[in-house]
């Protein structure tokens, strides 16, 4: 790869920038905000022009429900050869991509599994997705020259490329991301209502659990939103089982109840247990392969 475009230049996209000139991949900025553009290209993202020819590739670096139309109004201007994204979601953009008339032949879906809370272009890193998944979607009509310029890409940004179905993607962050993001926003959303001698007390734990809830709440609502359906069903899991628990914790603060405190405080405790066996499979699924393991 030789030259490169970014379409977007908040976080993700200036860090996408950033991380290709590092590598000597000569990298043109695009932005609807031209100021973006030019802050982007004083970090040493790029260049804050319009490329004379046809680039290797374009990243699309901007929300899911804007993903297709970007892609759409890019391809009609010739700006690369091929192209990516960085969208969070997979299927809406794909489905929005085909009824917008898009080349889909020269697209493939992608979506590095690394971020901040922070957002904009001063936040960026060239270093954010060394070592980091970054998954491709690449649909029933993607050339295969197109997946190996998406793959290319990961590689010069120090990624490991991860190849997924678009649903199954979908489901995946909707587990491991959105729901998260929902439920810290909804933990953080309850200290407004709190006392400044209650905040004194908070810890490294809530600030832990509500971190990633500083994100823009903007952006969020769109990635949550275009992935509503796989979110909503998570959610709707854990409800029923918050629900199982409050009913134990108000067991047991019923000195009058009939039923036996046993069973509350053995519903709490199931709950909890649950939470340290599920927290144990992230830290395995981080361990390296064993061969040996492997082999059996």
């Amino acid at each position: 790869m030789r030259s490169a475009a970014v379409i977007g230049t908040g976080l993700i996209g200036t860090s996408v920038a950033l991380a290709l000139t590092g590598q000597g991949v000569t990298t043109y900025l695009q932005d609807r905000d031209p100021e973006a553009a030019r802050t982007a290209a004083a970090l040493g993202a790029g260049l804050a022009a319009t490329p004379r020819a046809p680039v290797d590739l374009a990243v699309v670096a901007v929300p899911p429900a804007h993903t297709a139309s970007v892609l759409k109004e890019y391809q009609d201007r010739t700006l690369a050869r091929f192209f990516t994204d960085v969208a969070s979601v997979k299927m809406r953009p794909l489905m929005d991509a085909a009824s917008a008339g898009c080349d889909l032949t020269a697209y493939v879906g992608g979506h590095p599994m690394a971020g901040r809370e922070l957002s904009g272009p001063l936040a960026a890193r060239a270093d954010l997705f060394q070592g980091r998944t970054w998954v491709l979607t690449p649909s029933a009509f993607s050339r295969a020259e197109a997946l190996h310029h998406a793959t290319e890409l990961i590689e010069l940004c120090g990624g490991r490329p991860v190849i997924m179905g678009h649903a199954e993607h979908d489901r995946a962050v909707a587990l491991t991301s959105h729901a998260p993001h929902m439920v810290a926003s909804l933990l953080a959303g309850r200290l407004l209502g709190a006392e400044t001698a209650q905040l004194r007390l908070v810890g490294k734990g809530l600030r832990d659990a509500t971190r990633i809830a500083a994100g823009d709440a903007g952006l969020w609502a769109d990635i949550i939103g275009s992935n509503a359906g796989p979110v909503a069903r998570v959610l709707a899991e854990l409800a029923e089982e918050l629900g199982t628990v409050v009913a134990a914790l108000r067991e047991l603060d019923d000195d009058s109840t009939a039923c036996p405190r046993g069973k509350g405080a053995a519903e709490l405790l199931a709950a909890l247990a649950r939470g340290e066996e599920g927290r144990l499979r992230i830290v395995d699924a981080e361990r390296p392969a064993d061969p040996a393991r492997a082999a059996r």
